[in-house]
């Protein structure tokens, strides 16, 4: 089957936007979100190439999605865009789950995320305990909630760049046009920037709006199996370090792995934060591993 565009609607008028890569309708379904600053392209291109198709030639049906206003989800983000990761968690992402539900039934996902998209789903399985029934396993990469590694690349991409010139364009542009600027491939609302930005900074893992303690929810959580990928090469946005930190906060596991992407691990390349999903290699080194885990946590 071709892939093809799914669009959910929403009670604000904006659509949710969904790309099905179908390689068998009876195969496991696998739900793919997104980081910030980018859109569900890190998962696949127009040529066929990236982790979804992947699957999807190997009997999977993924679903990789855009958040609202992100690639061809609409309206685009602009000034007048005012929502931000709260309704993220709250509306957009469980809006994809259940469209998911919809067309396979209560078949078991499994849940991949980018980046800062693990801590949208893991903030979603915390905040709506409900779902987590419906995971059979998740797998994210370079997903790390605060960054507390101090290097050369964290005081140019942190503290500089998101820090510093980030909320400046914010208060002259009224959005963060991320692509435009050079930095990302798509754009982040001013709320969605501030609120993640807070959560990067501190220890405190609590929604601004109404004060949810994620943080204090996810720790009394049993959650299903998970694998953490991280890169030798993504320095700041998601070094090796952050992300086992972030693997420590997340509530217990009933399996857990840890793998770091490196030549000295055995695989072809010293990844980082972007070409472990997107590198011409990563079909042929760890995509290979990543089908495995799948297919190891299918229900019996």
């Amino acid at each position: 089957m071709e892939p093809y565009s799914i669009f959910i609607p929403l009670p604000s008028g904006a659509r949710l936007h969904l790309r099905r890569f179908c390689g068998d309708p009876a195969g496991p379904p696998v739900f793919m979100l997104h980081g910030a600053i980018e859109n569900g392209r890190i998962f696949y291109s127009g040529s066929g190439k990236g982790l979804a198709p992947y699957l999807a030639r190997n009997g999977f049906d993924v679903f990789a999605a855009d958040l609202r206003g992100r690639g061809n989800s609409t309206p685009s983000i602009d000034r007048s865009s005012h929502f931000g990761q709260t309704e993220a968690i709250c509306e957009d992402i469980p809006a994809f789950i259940n469209a998911i539900s919809e067309l396979r039934g209560d078949v078991p996902q499994h849940w991949l995320a980018h980046s800062w998209g693990g801590v949208l789903l893991s903030s979603v399985m915390a905040r709506f305990p409900e779902y987590i029934g419906r995971v059979r396993s998740l797998v994210y990469f370079g997903t790390k909630r605060t960054i507390r590694v101090k290097n050369l690349h964290t005081l140019l991409k942190v503290n500089l760049v998101w820090e510093l010139f980030c909320p400046l364009t914010i208060a002259m542009a009224g959005y963060l046009p991320a692509r435009r600027m050079g930095i990302g491939s798509d754009s982040e609302t001013a709320k969605s920037f501030r609120q993640s930005a807070a959560w990067v900074k501190n220890d405190a893992w609590v929604d601004s709006d109404d004060g949810f303690d994620y943080g204090a929810a996810a720790k009394r959580l049993a959650l299903p199996p998970i694998w953490y990928i991280a890169a030798k090469n993504d320095h700041a946005l998601g070094h090796p370090s952050d992300v086992r930190a972030f693997m420590e906060e997340t509530g217990q596991q009933q399996e857990r792995r840890y793998t770091v992407l490196a030549r000295g691990n055995g695989n072809l390349h010293d990844y980082d934060h972007i070409d472990m999903l997107t590198h011409p290699d990563a079909m042929n080194d760890h995509f290979p591993q990543v089908m495995a885990w799948l297919r190891s946590e299918q229900p019996i």
